[in-house]
């Protein structure tokens, strides 16, 4: 007999089937035994009764995690015990049950809401709680809405580097890799010079890529490993043409989270978010003025938070372009118009009070993007490699990155992005706390 997976029951009542799954729960009620057992698919009850006696026998063992196999009789519950969920119409009478796996007595109760610390010590076990689970569906299903949304625009995919030379992007710190004969390697902080040439073949480019950081945070807000879904594209006029590229790869993921998987939203105690036909746009001196602030060259976290409070109020959109930040503080491949200097074509994305994408055009114009880096320190020979795409022709284009982790914890308003990424890396945990 094939396994049926537990969603699949609906289609097999008064039929015999075989299941396994993980045991979540045991309620014993008088002679009868009864069961929550999970699988890929979702939950379904199973109960055992005095007239399976071996099924009986092994069911009074059974604690939660226990992998276990189940064959019996698909039943119809009655309309009034109906549950939720992709199996609460039915239930499982069992006939036989095999223990495919044993599990240890758990440590807390798998229901209990845990510190982070906690959930993150035992991660091999906190995975597989329902938040955990929802969390990253949720994040599967965002990659997959943007991934096609980038691809019906005509953009290509492609897989960067995670190894680069030279001085990595001369910004952000760099984690140093000493392996390569009489050089040193760095993991990368961003595939940006990649898309860049990659717009060379393609016009559009975009990847799914590790990103490492080396910076000394310890945040709500900081990974030192995070993924990135950046796209690049050529024949942009301005900074616009990117941010319209990305407003609707935003709406697709938004528009296919919220049909799919509405039950997690009400879960987490939040709603889908709003997204108007157009996303608000200030520049970064116009926002700071909304907020009753003086003028300054970036924004403090607690601004992200003010400026899209007062986009959701004020323009019904948890989303919010800021534009217009100074060139100085931006990446060194950041465009300036002349007749817009000092201020960059750059632009951040922010939503629901966290800043998830940063973006510009870029610099296309080799004699001025080797003028920028000196003028940033950079040597241009340590970036040759790069540079041949400008040598040999590069429209005007631009691009920008958004991070996967930041975009799930505020799909579900997640306090700390560290709960939305499977496996945390910062400077105080590999898997373990470092500390100890």
């Amino acid at each position: 007999m094939e396994r049926t997976l537990n969603s699949e029951l609906t289609d097999k009542i008064g039929e015999p089937v075989r299941t396994a799954g993980w045991v979540s729960i045991r309620r014993d009620h008088g002679k009868l035994i009864f069961l929550d057992v999970r699988d890929r698919s979702g939950e379904v009850q199973c109960v055992v009764t005095p007239k399976a006696e071996d099924a009986l026998a092994v069911a009074k063992t059974l604690r939660p995690q226990w992998v276990v196999e189940i064959e019996g009789e698909v039943k119809e519950r009655p309309e009034n015990m109906k549950g939720a969920g992709v199996c609460g119409g039915v239930e499982l009478v069992a006939r036989r049950i095999a223990v495919l796996s044993q599990a240890e007595e758990l440590p807390f109760d798998m229901a209990a809401e845990l510190n982070l610390d906690t959930h993150l010590d035992y991660l091999p076990l906190t995975l597989r709680t329902k938040r955990s689970r929802d969390i990253f569906t949720m994040q599967a299903a965002i990659l997959d809405a943007y991934r096609r949304s980038l691809i019906a625009q005509g953009f290509t995919e492609f897989a960067a580097p995670a190894l680069v030379g030279g001085d990595a992007e001369g910004g952000a710190a760099a984690f140093k890799v000493e392996y390569f004969n009489d050089a040193v390697a760095f993991l990368a902080t961003s595939p940006q010079l990649y898309k860049q040439i990659m717009v060379g073949p393609f016009e559009r480019a975009f990847t799914v890529a590790k990103i490492f950081r080396a910076e000394k945070s310890a945040t709500t807000r900081h990974l030192s490993e995070a993924t990135c879904i950046d796209f690049e594209m050529g024949f942009v006029e301005n900074e616009h043409a990117v941010m319209r590229a990305l407003e609707r790869s935003i709406r697709d993921v938004v528009e296919e989270v919220s049909r799919t998987h509405a039950d997690m939203f009400e879960r987490f105690g939040t709603t889908p978010p709003l997204t108007p036909e157009h996303f608000p746009v200030l520049t970064l001196q116009e926002a700071l003025k909304a907020l009753g602030k003086k003028e300054a060259p970036d924004m403090e976290p607690e601004d992200e938070r003010g400026i899209c409070e007062w986009a959701k109020k004020e323009r019904g959109s948890d989303f919010i372009f800021i534009t217009r930040f100074p060139t100085k503080k931006r990446a060194f491949y950041t465009y300036e118009d002349p007749a817009e200097a000092p201020y960059s074509r750059g632009f951040d994305l922010l939503f629901r009070g966290l800043e998830i994408n940063s973006g510009a055009q870029r610099i296309h114009d080799q004699a001025m993007l080797v003028e920028r880096m000196r003028d940033r320190g950079l040597d241009p020979q340590k970036f040759r490699y790069y540079l041949q795409a400008f040598k040999y022709g590069m429209p005007p284009h631009g691009g920008c990155s958004t991070g996967l982790e930041r975009f799930t914890a505020r799909m579900l308003e997640i306090p700390n992005v560290k709960e939305a990424t499977a496996f945390p890396r910062d400077m105080n945990r590999i898997d373990v706390r470092l500390s100890d």
